[in-house]
């Protein structure tokens, strides 16, 4: 009997500190656990996690987002996250039903949620939420301007007394994200990396469907859908072999 081994990922000469550089803005509950589980695996091949969410898509869909330390990602190495990731999570087994697992790359409109994200974005237009009030809100949007090491600072234009910059306490912050703009796009293209108008055909890896799912007019980023793993817990839950499961969109 043969098993197919995981591709390799070439990762280089990384600085190690960029890569453990801890994330300001983290999740709660069984994201939480999901995040200590999968971050050590994703360092060892040469990716940080970005976040882990977990919704009702299809059930129960876990996303988990990483990159490359320059922000990239591509689909040959969301697959070979997944095949790294999947062992793992099958032993911890943090979540007690069916799950789909999602590997996917940030898109423009990109959380920030380290240090390094927020120094990279002076001057872009972000969207803040803090887990408490200040100055009687918790959501912000505006430019940001400066980055410390306790807050980022933020212009906003609808302050009662005009246009201020207001510093926003990382460790208030709940969600930070970019903004997608003209500017923003415009400036992935002069990267050499232009938006698809549309999203890219799936197509069917060895472990389930590989597409590039549309994200607005930042266009797609990829992304890895490992639909067996739903397969494989149904089958762990009900002790018997689930019935052969058709291709998706038949």
């Amino acid at each position: 009997m043969t098993t197919e081994a995981t591709p390799v990922i070439n990762t280089g000469q990384i600085d190690s500190a960029v890569l453990t550089e801890p994330r300001l803005i983290a999740e709660t509950g069984v994201a939480a656990r999901i995040a200590a589980i999968v971050a050590p695996v994703l360092i060892d091949l040469g990716f940080r996690l970005v976040r882990v969410k977990v919704s009702g898509l299809d059930g129960c869909t876990v996303q988990i987002m990483a990159e490359r330390p320059d922000g990239t990602m591509a689909i040959e190495e969301c697959e070979a996250v997944s095949r790294a990731i999947s062992p793992v999570l099958d032993v911890a087994d943090p979540i007690d039903r069916a799950y789909r697992l999602e590997i996917s790359s940030p898109g423009l409109d990109r959380p920030l949620v380290r240090r390094s994200d927020f120094e990279r974005h002076i001057g872009e237009i972000v969207k803040i939420e803090l887990g408490v009030a200040l100055e009687g809100r918790r959501r912000y949007r505006g430019n940001l301007v400066s980055v410390d090491d306790l807050a980022a600072r933020v212009r906003i234009e609808d302050h009662p007394d005009g246009a201020a910059d207001v510093q926003l306490p990382f460790d208030d912050m709940t969600d930070a994200r970019l903004v997608l703009t003209d500017d923003l796009i415009a400036a992935a293209l002069r990267r050499g990396k232009p938006p698809p108008p549309q999203a890219a055909e799936g197509r069917e890896g060895p472990e389930g469907r590989v597409a590039a799912a549309s994200r607005g007019r930042g266009g797609p980023a990829p992304r890895y859908d490992h639909a067996s793993r739903q397969r494989m817990k149904n089958k762990r839950a009900s002790g018997t072999p689930p019935a052969a499961s058709q291709p998706e969109g038949e």
